[in-house]
């Protein structure tokens, strides 16, 4: 019983991923350009994969290590950002296009990793978190005698 929903688990989480994916790409696909996207695809991030380690890289400009906190279980990793740019009060402020207040992504990945062993680093406005990958747990074969 507890193979069965260890598959049902399995199934859901990549249905999740193929739903995100496709509604992803609908929004490049068919939205104007000068629709703004919405906070939640901040930061943009790209997830590489090695066979022993998964990478994260996000684009985080004027985001100091501070500021953000990552939380990682098994099979999800979120960035969580807190932005205060306060201005000092002999400046004044005309105009300002910066991000400000609290922002998080979650990301499923595609397979378990070690969390105990993650390391993460910012430099040059890009968080590189590098996540060691656990072994693949098979379930030892069993034969079976016919009679």
């Amino acid at each position: 019983m507890p193979e069965l929903i260890l598959w049902k688990n399995e199934q859901i989480d990549r249905f999740r991923k193929d739903m995100d994916r496709m509604f992803s790409r609908l929004w490049d696909d068919f939205c104007f350009p000068f629709l703004a996207r919405s906070p939640r695809d901040w930061p943009v991030l790209d997830l590489l994969e090695t066979q022993d380690t998964l990478m994260l890289r996000a684009e985080i400009p004027g985001v100091f290590p501070e500021d953000l906190s990552i939380l990682l279980t098994e099979d999800t990793l979120t960035i969580e950002v807190h932005v205060n740019d306060q201005f000092d009060q002999e400046e004044q402020a005309h105009q300002t296009k910066r991000r400000e207040g609290y922002y998080s992504r979650s990301i499923y990945l595609p397979c378990k990793v070690m969390k105990e062993e993650a390391k993460a680093t910012v430099k040059d406005g890009v968080l590189n978190v590098m996540m060691p990958k656990c072994e693949a747990r098979t379930s030892p074969v069993i034969k079976i005698t016919v009679t």
